[in-house]
């Protein structure tokens, strides 16, 4: 990147924008809505490109939809498995390529969780994550929140219903986190064995204090008969045991259903069958906690939402597909800076600090420090230090850490050790145990020697 250029913002997960950033992007896609067309001299001989190394209809055309509605132009790698990629060049490569001057905005779609981040990191121009595997899918969540916030005029206190597939739907893992930004409350309806991953239950937990209980979901009918139902909320998660009865957490009311398909393109062989999905239909919508909530979904779906409750007025998910353009418009005209609502410089985020010592730590097989082979050196976030956390950068998985050792003084410690606590993250080695500390030139830390 030249060294006179800003670094771009980026919108990789949903956490590089702040609630007020949010809102205001908001604001210019109701702004937007009200008449498309009038809009063309937002972003002329401005160029988005999309790369999409994974299928997409909506996500893809709406980008493009948007672009093309701001004034300004677009190329499509729809198919990457025809580009260069299939010659075998690098994600790395093709970013610093088509954003050194064939575009002005990357929107990218990729299955390797961490891809947008690790293009971040090497393109001049700003990236848009279009989805990352099953991690995170930033623009969905905007345009989820958006609807949530057209339909009911808030998104604070009310209480969301999470049904489906919840372990792989990247889409779900951003607006659980969004949600809980915002002060929602969440309810958990998964398909069984399809729960909230572990990485993403902890950090609700760790940084919006929720605490998940059982809940009585009696009054959700159908829906819920075959669900272990788990609420959530952000607003006073010490004080649910105090109002919870034998039964759990009493469901009176939910203002939303987001509903999702299987992800079977994720699944591993055999995984998922022999079992019925779940399905939202007329019946289920009786329940007596659903008869004002709205019904959602991302799209595409197969039966887990059955046609016959199309014409329902609860059911908003055709609405919802098509805000994805006024909300893109949006994105893409701040990014852009055109749109004077991301003045501000991104949130620091989390640290990260490259593994030096002891190959790749990340157990994800589908984390992009795993699947790409070249530019990608292995990144460990440090979440939390007291309790120590530790993650990939790239796809957000935690870590095992058996021991942590120092670079200064080439001794380990113990994770809990109060003798880690002088110890700047800088200067943190972290290893699966102590023989992997001893094997690469560090001894355990003693009184004598504590760092």
């Amino acid at each position: 990147m030249p060294e006179d250029r800003p670094q771009p913002r980026h919108l990789v997960s949903i956490d590089d924008l702040s609630l007020a950033e949010m809102q205001a992007l908001f604001e210019a896609a109701k702004e937007f809505s009200e008449d498309l067309t009038a809009h063309a001299d937002r972003c002329p001989g401005r160029i988005a490109a999309s790369l999409f190394y994974e299928p997409s209809t909506r996500t893809r055309l709406s980008f493009e939809s948007a672009m093309l509605r701001l004034g300004g132009g677009v190329i499509t790698a729809a198919d990457m498995s025809v580009s260069s990629a299939s010659k075998g060049e690098s994600l790395a490569d093709t970013v610093r390529v088509v954003g050194g001057g064939y575009a002005d905005v990357l929107v990218l779609r990729h299955p390797s969780e961490g891809a947008a981040r690790l293009a971040a990191q090497y393109s001049p121009v700003p990236v848009i994550n279009a989805g990352d595997g099953s991690h995170e899918h930033p623009t969905q969540t905007l345009c989820d929140l958006y609807s949530l916030w057209v339909e009911r005029g808030r998104i604070e206190g009310l209480d969301v219903v999470l049904a489906g597939d919840l372990r792989y739907s990247r889409t779900i893992h951003s607006f659980a986190f969004a949600l809980a930004r915002f002060g929602a409350n969440i309810l958990c309806v998964p398909q069984g064995g399809f729960e909230l991953p572990d990485y993403v239950m902890q950090r609700l937990r760790e940084e919006f204090g929720v605490e998940p209980v059982r809940a009585n979901a009696s009054k959700m009918g159908d829906l819920a008969a075959q669900s272990d139902v788990i609420y959530m909320t952000p607003q006073k998660p010490h004080q649910l045991s105090l109002f919870t009865d034998a039964k759990g957490w009493n469901v009176s009311h939910v203002d939303a259903v987001y509903m999702t398909r299987p992800q079977t393109e994720r699944y591993a062989e055999g995984e998922g069958q022999g079992t019925e999905y779940l399905q939202l239909g007329k019946s289920a919508l009786a329940a007596d906690s659903l008869r004002d909530a709205v019904v959602m979904h991302p799209l595409p779906r197969r039966d887990e939402i059955s046609a016959e409750i199309d014409g329902d007025p609860r059911s908003i998910y055709f609405k919802q597909a098509a805000r994805g353009v006024p909300i893109r418009m949006a994105i893409l005209a701040a990014l852009a800076g055109e749109l004077p609502i991301l003045d501000a410089p991104p949130a620091a985020g989390i640290p990260t600090y490259p593994v030096v010592e002891g190959g790749n730590p990340c157990p994800n097989p589908n984390c992009i420090s795993n699947t790409e082979t070249r530019h990608v050196g292995a990144q460990v976030a440090l979440a939390s230090r007291l309790p120590l956390r530790v993650q990939c950068a790239y796809c957000s998985q935690r870590l095992p850490v058996g021991v942590v050792g120092c670079r200064s003084s080439r001794r380990f410690h113990d994770p809990a050790s109060p003798g880690l606590r002088p110890v700047r993250p800088e200067q943190m080695v972290f290893f699966v145990d102590a023989a992997a500390a001893e094997r690469a030139g560090y001894a355990a830390a003693s009184a004598a020697h504590p760092v």
